[in-house]
């Protein structure tokens, strides 16, 4: 029940009343009958009641004020006010500290949010108490409906349920990410305080795809260098064990030589490649002509053409010159890797076009432009893919690795440009290599061209 402050002092100031009349009927009556020890006994005793009764209306102040101790006390004196100012200061550095505290779990749950790991706070009863933003969209989860909820009611993968009910958390346990496509899921738990428990959630789609992207690419380099050296091992195995005449072993060796220039080629693109992966970006304070490096281009196509193609070089008169930024071997690379599959995959009699163009607003465009056969739209988003072939027996009878346009995409992207493939089977293809703005620029007198690094 609720005390009344001003009630009870009222019956207790009724009281005194009441003796202190009393007392003084007494203290008259003493006085008179002549015994005055008595009368001042009973005057003692009158002045400790009102003594006593100001300090209890002080006390049921000072309770009638701890019922709001937000507020300044009232005027209190002596030991309450001393108690009450006591009181309020504990009240306000609990206040501080709990404030504190607040904004240390916030920024605490902050940080857990601006992670990509998603994190899910569990009960003793695997129900959810608190629940990430990333670990929500992990799980399909709602953060604020799905609180209080059994997990294992809401994540039903049967992995996951046997996971979590067996306790044991030795490693993690990998799930398809629901309604996330062919997204997959690393998660965790492990176990804390008195038997709360916590999920940790890791979006490993990239990682994986990365493994099978570097088993592929082991499989695929183990038999591009397998099929020349069981060619090789054969012809030496040939030569060995008979008796060849010269015209035979002139023709074994034309073979051999053609095998080892193939695997040749194969490792030297492997090191360009491993090269790009490893360096860090061009500097943007490198300059190189771009009529010099089509000009060098067109002359290794030439070489790679023997005439039996129309080459067409298109570029820029002398006043109207532009400059790129990067490193001039991994522009020429890029180029020349372009220029070469054209030649390649262009039937004799064809055209191959190499051309510079420089938009209005201000990025340049490297764009090669073939006749040949041309390329289904399946293939396309797979040409930079490394070995990927569109037709491996042809690709390997022209002498291509297919590594060059996985080279072309790097050069470009360590660039900050990109890739554009255009092209209609039967009706030839263009491959358009994009510089961005930052890296292009009228040519300056007086420059020296810097050396390919």
């Amino acid at each position: 029940m609720e005390h009344n402050p001003s009630g009870i002092f009222s019956r207790t100031l009724v009281r005194i009343l009441f003796i202190s009349i009393v007392c003084g009927l007494l203290y008259w009556g003493g006085y008179s009958l002549g015994y005055p020890l008595i009368s001042g006994l009973l005057v003692g005793f009158i002045a400790v009641l009102l003594s006593l009764t100001i300090e209890t209306r002080k006390a049921y102040e000072f309770l009638d004020w701890l019922r709001t101790p937000d507020l300044e006390p009232s005027a209190m004196k002596g030991l309450w006010s001393d108690a009450a100012y006591r009181v309020q200061q504990v009240l306000r550095y609990r206040d501080k500290k709990f404030q504190q505290e607040q904004e240390r779990m916030e920024q605490f749950l902050s940080g857990i949010e601006a992670s990509p790991n998603g994190v899910i706070l569990l009960d003793r009863n695997d129900q959810i108490t608190w629940i990430s933003r990333a670990a929500a969209k992990h799980f399909g989860l709602d953060p604020e409906r799905d609180i209080a909820q059994r997990i294992t009611n809401l994540i039903r993968s049967p992995d996951f349920v046997h996971y979590l009910n067996e306790g044991l958390f030795l490693s993690p346990v990998v799930l398809p990410m629901p309604y996330g496509g062919q997204r997959t899921l690393s998660v965790t738990a492990h176990t804390y305080g008195q038997g709360l428990k916590i999920v940790l959630s890791h979006d490993i789609t990239e990682r994986e795809l990365t493994e099978s992207m570097r088993r592929d690419f082991v499989a695929n380099v183990s038999h591009e260098i397998r099929t020349p050296l069981t060619v090789l091992n054969g012809f030496i195995e040939t030569m060995i064990n008979l008796r060849l005449t010269e015209a035979e072993c002139e023709r074994v060796l034309v073979l051999m030589k053609q095998q080892a220039e193939r695997m040749q080629s194969l490792v030297s693109d492997l090191l360009v490649l491993a090269q790009l992966e490893g360096s860090l970006r061009p500097p943007p304070d490198l300059w190189c002509s771009v009529n010099k490096l089509l000009q060098r281009a067109f002359s290794d196509a030439q070489g790679l053409s023997k005439g039996q193609h129309q080459l067409v070089l298109e570029i820029l008169p002398e006043q109207e010159q532009f400059e790129i930024s990067g490193i001039e071997s991994e522009w020429l690379s890029a180029v020349g890797n372009l220029v070469s599959n054209a030649i390649r995959y262009t039937p004799a009699g064809g055209q191959v076009t190499i051309r510079w163009t420089c938009s209005e607003d201000g990025h340049g465009e490297f764009a090669v432009i073939d006749t040949g056969m041309g390329i289904e739209s399946a293939h396309i988003s797979r040409l930079t893919e490394r070995f990927y072939r569109v037709d491996g027996s042809r690709s390997r009878d022209t002498g291509g690795t297919g590594l060059g346009l996985s080279i072309v995409k790097h050069v470009a992207q360590r660039h900050s440009g990109d890739l554009r493939i255009v092209s209609e089977f039967g009706k030839g293809s263009t491959f358009v290599l994009n510089v961005p703005v930052s890296r292009v620029r009228r040519s300056q007198k007086n420059v020296l061209m810097p050396q390919a690094a």
